[in-house]
């Protein structure tokens, strides 16, 4: 968040002495307020991407205030517009939060009361537009060369630069962090970023594959070396051939195997399972671990000289507490790809909720992370878009439900974006759901929702 006094309001009234008082408020209140006698002198000072927001009075000369929210939403439908009524005119307060009015101000108003409506709406503007340049980004991905590290912290810009440098070369990359970090998107990066990126990227979770086939699955065989080796296989590493071989939790490898491994390393060859002939290989490889190796080397857990084969160039991770301030965005990142995937709204996070993540302690790291915001965009209808209830254990209550239960959830979450993006209008939602009116109205009451409950609730 930027600090209030880097944060314009504009403030449109035709009569001078509201704007003169408004704009001391503002002030005192550490805003930068620019005022305006007239809507058409606000609508041309108002830029793409304007930071801050607006409070109109409604009833003006020339271009009143439900004209200029109009304009505005059809420029910028995220921009919050604060209209201003006069005393008693709640109808006219009731179809300008139906227009898409962020709130409204009744004359006359208290100062506090105009600091607490501004300070909201700038809130949400920032989360917009954060979410908007995220959204941006994720479209630039697509055209960009590899897979891209989100984070803005000098611990996060410091591993973007090594591992920029270490694509330029050829050198082995042993990879350090704890579980959930990122070490396949990592090795992934520093693929796509080399010479070989157009070669395979074959990865292997050496914890994964069972000890009695992993031989097989890593060297491939020939016809006839075991029974029911009826044809020749390939083999993970003469697979990856020209490219890039990722060895995932190699500290599962067993020991046995380490030694083929090492001669692998060391030669640049394979032989397949009841081979007599070196297959030369053109790889790449890059182990991830998430122990101490050389502490595992120390206590005979893994081959002493395995380990300084493969310590090369070591890529400490961070764990996700060492890069906290990266945290919101890390979750808007990756709602924002959650919702873009599934269709769905990716609502903006307020002050609370940013909170409740920075004071978790993320043992799962980012992947933890990941799957939360996840079930934030596809289930968070069902908690009001509560992170604490999320995180206290009610998304694992949802998570570990029959499927029937989360096709519930589901459909109730998706009843609830609805609402709120056509604020309780319930022809709209029908619309938009391709639902008869009376479904809808049977299933508002089978998950307890209330169209009322979102007429004055701005859009996420």
């Amino acid at each position: 968040m930027h600090e209030p006094t880097h944060l314009p309001v504009i403030v449109i009234d035709d009569e001078h002495h509201l704007r003169i008082t408004a704009a001391q408020t503002l002030e005192l209140g550490g805003y930068a307020p620019h005022c305006f006698e007239t809507a058409e002198e606000a609508l041309s000072a108002i830029p793409a991407d304007f930071p801050g927001v607006v409070v109109s009075d409604i009833r003006m000369p020339q271009m009143n205030g439900m004209t200029l929210l109009r304009t505005l939403q059809q420029q910028d439908p995220t921009l919050p517009v604060i209209l201003i009524t006069g005393h008693g005119d709640i109808s006219t307060a009731v179809e300008a939060m139906r227009a898409g009015a962020w709130d409204f101000l009744e004359k006359p108003f208290a100062g506090d009361r105009l600091l607490d409506v501004v300070r909201r709406g700038l809130e949400k503007r920032q989360l917009s537009l954060e979410n908007r340049q995220l959204k941006a980004e994720l479209e630039a991905q697509q055209a960009a060369l590899g897979p891209r590290l989100v984070g803005r912290t000098t611990v996060i810009s410091r591993l973007a630069a090594m591992i920029q440098r270490i694509s330029q070369f050829e050198a082995d990359v042993l990879l350090f962090g704890e579980t959930g970090t990122g070490k396949d998107l990592v090795a992934r990066a520093i693929h796509e970023r080399s010479h070989r990126r157009h070669a395979p990227f074959v990865a292997i979770n050496c914890g994964a594959v069972p000890e009695s086939i992993i031989e097989s699955e890593l060297f491939g065989h020939e016809k006839g070396a075991f029974t029911g080796a009826v044809e020749r296989r390939i083999g993970k590493f003469e697979h990856a051939n020209g490219g890039t071989v990722f060895l995932d939790e190699v500290e599962s490898m067993p020991l046995a195997l380490q030694v083929k491994l090492l001669r692998v390393l060391q030669e640049r060859a394979v032989e397949r399972l009841g081979g007599n002939q070196p297959v030369t290989l053109d790889i790449r490889v890059i182990a991830a671990t998430k122990i101490d190796l050389k502490v595992a080397a120390e206590h005979g857990e893994f081959r002493e000289d395995l380990y300084y084969r493969l310590d090369v160039v070591t890529l400490p991770l961070p764990a996700l507490r060492e890069r906290r301030e990266d945290i919101p965005l890390l979750f808007q990142h990756f709602a924002v790809v959650a919702a873009t995937r599934s269709g769905l709204e990716a609502p903006s996070l307020d002050s609370h909720d940013t909170a409740a993540l920075l004071a978790h302690d993320w043992p799962g790291n980012v992947r933890e992370l990941r799957n939360l915001a996840e079930r934030y965009v596809l289930l968070g209808a069902a908690f009001d878009y509560r992170i604490g209830a999320l995180l206290e254990g009610a998304s694992d209550d949802a998570t570990d439900a029959g499927l029937a239960q989360q096709v519930e959830l589901f459909e109730k979450s998706l009843i609830s974006q609805a609402l709120a993006r056509h604020q309780g209008h319930v022809v709209a939602v029908c619309q938009q759901l391709a639902m008869p009116r009376k479904t809808l109205y049977d299933k508002l009451k089978k998950h307890n929702l209330k169209a009322d409950d979102y007429r004055h609730r701005p859009a996420t």
